[in-house]
C-alpha cells in the first residue's frame, strides 16, 4: 500500500509540473504577443500586427490543453487543500491569460487601424501605460512562478496607478477629439487601446491575486481598502 500512494503521488506530482510549465509557457508567449502587439502599433507595422492575430491562437490552444489536464487532474487524483489549489489557480491563471492575449490582439487590430491613416503623434502617450502594464503582468507571473506571496501584494496599487493613467490619456484623447473631427476615427482607435493596456493591468492583478491563493489560502480579491476616486 506504501508503494502505491508513493506511486500516486510521484505521478500527481509530475502531472502537476506539466501543467505550471504550460501555464508559463503560455504567458511566454502571452508576453510576447503583447510586445509585438505595441511595437507593431508604435512602429507603424501591419505585418507585425498580422503575427500578433495569427499568433493568438497557440495562446487559445495552451488555453484548453490547461483546462482539459487540470479538469483530468481533479477527477484522477481527488486533491485536496494546497493540492487543489494548485490545480485550481493554475486553470485560473490560463484564463487570465487568454483573456491578456486577446487584448494584445485588439491593439493589433487597432493599430492596423491607425497605420491605414496619417499618423497622430497622440500614440506616443500610451508608452507610459504600456510600460506600467507590462512591469504588472511580468511581476504577477513572476509571483505564479515563484510563490512570492509578498509580491502578489503589491500590485493591485500599482493596478490603479495604470487605471488613473489610461483615465487621463483617454480624457484628452476625447478633449482633441472634439478639436479636430477629422482625427476622430485615430483618437478612437487609441482610446481603444489604452482601454486594452488597463484591462491588462486587471487581468494580470488577478493573476497575482489567485497566486496569493494557492499559496496562503487567503483570497485578497476587494481587501485591499477603498478605490480612490478619479
Amino acid at each position: 500500500m506504501a508503494e502505491r500512494s508513493k506511486h500516486i503521488i510521484s505521478s500527481f506530482d509530475a502531472a502537476l509540473d506539466v501543467l505550471k510549465n504550460d501555464v508559463l509557457m503560455m504567458s511566454s508567449l502571452t508576453d510576447q504577443n503583447f510586445q509585438t502587439a505595441i511595437e507593431a502599433l508604435l512602429n507603424r507595422d501591419s505585418e507585425l500586427c498580422n503575427q500578433v492575430i495569427a499568433d493568438d491562437e497557440e495562446v487559445d490552444i495552451l488555453e484548453k490543453q490547461i483546462d482539459q489536464d487540470g479538469v483530468n487532474l481533479l477527477l484522477r487524483f481527488h486533491p485536496v487543500a494546497s493540492d487543489m489549489r494548485e490545480v485550481i489557480s493554475a486553470m485560473k491563471v490560463s484564463t487570465n491569460l487568454e483573456r491578456i492575449a486577446d487584448h494584445a490582439v485588439t491593439i493589433a487590430r487597432r493599430a492596423k487601424h491607425l497605420n491605414d491613416r496619417p499618423l497622430v503623434r497622440e500614440v506616443h502617450f500610451l508608452e507610459l501605460p504600456y510600460r506600467l502594464a507590462v512591469a504588472i503582468f511580468r511581476d504577477s507571473i513572476r509571483a505564479y512562478a515563484d510563490a512570492d506571496y509578498d509580491l502578489a501584494q503589491t500590485l493591485k496599487p500599482k493596478d490603479r496607478e495604470l487605471d488613473a493613467l489610461t483615465h487621463d490619456i483617454t480624457r484628452k484623447l476625447v478633449e482633441r477629439a472634439t478639436m479636430d473631427s477629422e482625427l476622430v476615427p485615430s483618437y478612437v482607435d487609441l482610446v481603444f487601446v489604452a482601454r486594452a493596456l488597463e484591462r491588462i493591468g486587471d487581468h494580470a492583478t488577478s493573476i497575482a491575486e489567485d497566486s496569493f491563493w494557492r499559496d496562503q489560502a487567503t483570497d485578497i480579491r476587494h481587501t485591499y481598502g477603498p478605490k480612490k476616486e478619479d
